[in-house]
């Protein structure tokens, strides 16, 4: 059966609520070539229209602890084992992270994720600290509190977070089982995965993907897809390799832009009901093919500046997806009559995290 046949009854299949896409489906997906690349992005936009409609998510980050991480994750700038040259600072101060999430409301997001180098969070003052900014954030009306704080070994902590107003925790499982242990070795891959765990059983929403580009392969990449579809995560977070100058990945090449795409294309069919994000080294690796990501089956992507690396100006990113004839949904509004489809039962992402708003009233020049 030739590609263009055959990806049309895998997404028949999808849109139907049928089997789930098997490793083997996922796998030709990624070895699509020629213009049956094209044949899959179409694929995969109809399946993102489907199941997440037209509208677009955006969040932002805060780097609210910077450097001197125990960690040795290789991608990493942050972390102590390495000599990348970049600002060390202590945990900002609430008014400070509250200034970050009024900026991130001012440029469309949804969310403001509070992120902080260091291996994890305990009970004790560390987490009172990161009680407080999180209490801060949800206070700021029409942005949620997000946060990336590392592993979370205490199903307590958990808790702490989600009493506090904690909506999405994002804790990445980076590359597949197989490949981690090249990557990291401070931790194991298990860690992550209890940590997710602990999150989803307080009832947080979790957000979980990796960074392609580190030297993996193909199966690699379905692996992790497939262990992300065992975990139930209701984000998945897909980075491109940015090599940091002094990390063990620094001499990395960039990922071709189409291979990128691939990526994208597969983790929606995966995970068709899902929010699939665009997020770090988009600019460095997709290039002038940077708006394909949504027709190859994105729903999101992070506006604003990453870690310790900067991102596109806001002004185009919301040029880029009026041109596609996008938008965003306003908070509360209710889905368009039709919109109401399931797949094997599971309801389309929640809500609450999935959260849109109508472009600002400002000029993004001053973003």
């Amino acid at each position: 059966m030739s590609f263009r046949a055959w990806i049309a009854d895998v997404t028949d299949r999808v849109l139907a609520g049928g089997a789930l896409v098997t490793r083997d489906e996922a796998l030709r997906m990624l070895a699509a070539e020629g213009a049956d690349v094209f044949d899959l992005f179409a694929a995969a936009n109809r399946v993102r229209e489907a199941f997440q409609g037209v509208d677009v998510h955006l969040c932002s980050i805060v780097n609210a602890k910077s450097g001197r991480c125990s960690e040795d994750c290789g991608f990493c700038s942050q972390s102590a084992h390495f000599t990348s040259p970049i600002e060390e600072y202590a945990l900002l101060e609430t008014e400070e992270v509250v200034r970050h999430a009024e900026a991130a409301k001012a440029r469309g997001s949804q969310a403001l994720g509070i992120v902080a180098a260091w291996r994890g969070l305990k009970k004790g003052k560390q987490l009172d600290a990161v009680l407080e900014r999180v209490r801060a954030v949800a206070s700021v009306e029409g942005v949620n509190a997000d946060a990336s704080l590392g592993l979370i070994e205490d199903p307590d902590v958990a808790v702490a977070l989600k009493d506090a107003g904690l909506v999405t925790y994002n804790h990445n499982l980076e590359t597949s089982r197989r490949r981690f242990g090249d990557i990291c070795s401070t931790h194991t891959y298990d860690d992550r995965i209890a940590t997710l765990r602990h999150l989803k059983n307080a009832g947080v929403h979790t957000c979980s993907g990796g960074i392609f580009g580190m030297g993996e392969e193909p199966g690699d990449r379905v692996d992790l897809a497939l262990q992300l579809r065992e975990l139930d995560v209701d984000v998945l977070p897909l980075n491109f390799l940015n090599p940091m100058e002094g990390t063990p990945l620094e001499g990395s090449a960039p990922m071709p832009p189409l291979e990128c795409l691939k990526t994208v294309s597969m983790f929606r069919f995966v995970h068709p009901t899902k929010e699939v994000m665009l997020a770090g080294g988009r600019e460095v690796n997709l290039r002038d093919l940077q708006p394909l990501m949504y027709v190859a089956g994105a729903s999101a992507s992070m506006a604003g500046h990453y870690l310790t690396s900067t991102g596109r100006a806001t002004s185009d990113d919301w040029r880029m997806i009026k041109d596609l004839d996008m938008d965003y949904r306003p908070p509360g509004a209710e889905r368009p009559p039709g919109e109401d489809a399931t797949l094997n039962g599971a309801p389309k992402t929640d809500p609450a995290v999935r959260r849109g708003v109508r472009f600002p009233v400002l000029d993004p020049a001053s973003l």
